[in-house]
């Protein structure tokens, strides 16, 4: 299937991390021109996107580089891994985790959509988590399902105009995902697998797909939700 990408400017912040270079990759191989924006500006921008200004001299650089901008992912959290499971109701920690991953998020949508919206296309791609789902993790329940409501009502928002928004949910990622999926659990994905998701999502062919939190691997086995 020919995504369309060729030419498409796309930002992904977050891109020097896990996810972040698979999905750089990816877009790459479909002719895209990927720019990875992260702390260190590591082969891209550098952009810390819990800091406004950071988020705001990233964008006046890229567009002056470009002049546009047609999608956007943003994988910028944490990892779970970093979160403190001792402190996992802790408000300070939840607040902390919240700001690391959904404001973070939409520091950086809320940077793009002007253009994008003015211009008539776009499409962003958010990086959540099936912790959403979950309980058991206040801290990272929260942080993933702030993240989901954000960018729904962002979809919402833009309704009509051309612009998409969508978030794509991983269980565990690694390497080398397990085929099998565990009762109460998500399946398992590679970062790969993701970036081939966010690929079709920021393509011009899935422009009636907005406002969709999508779970890759598998939505957690044994559990449904309307």
């Amino acid at each position: 299937m020919n995504l369309e990408l060729d030419g498409k400017i796309v930002l992904v912040v977050g891109g020097s991390g896990l996810i972040g270079r698979a999905v750089v990759e990816r877009l790459r191989q479909e002719g895209a021109t990927a720019v990875p924006a992260s702390r260190t500006g590591n082969d891209g921008l550098t952009m810390d996107a819990r800091d406004q200004a950071s988020v705001d001299a990233a964008f006046a650089s890229l567009l002056d580089q470009y002049g546009r901008l047609d999608g956007l992912v943003v994988t910028a959290a944490p990892s779970a891994q970093t979160l403190d499971a001792s402190r996992q109701g802790d408000p300070e920690q939840v607040l902390d985790a919240i700001d690391g991953k959904a404001m973070t998020f939409l520091r950086v949508a809320n940077a793009a959509l002007p253009g994008m919206t003015g211009a008539g296309y776009g499409r962003i791609v958010a990086i959540s988590g099936q912790n959403a789902l979950l309980t058991g993790n206040i801290t990272g329940s929260v942080r993933n399902a702030a993240l989901i409501l954000t960018a729904k009502n962002l979809a919402d928002a833009v309704a009509g105009t051309g612009v998409t928004v969508n978030t794509i949910n991983p269980g565990t990622v690694t390497a080398t995902p397990d085929a099998e999926v565990q009762p109460g659990r998500p399946g398992q994905s590679s970062p790969d697998q993701i970036a081939d998701l966010a690929a079709f999502l920021l393509s011009p062919r899935t422009g009636t797909i907005s406002g969709e939190s999508i779970a890759i691997g598998h939505r957690v086995l044994g559990v449904t939700s309307m």
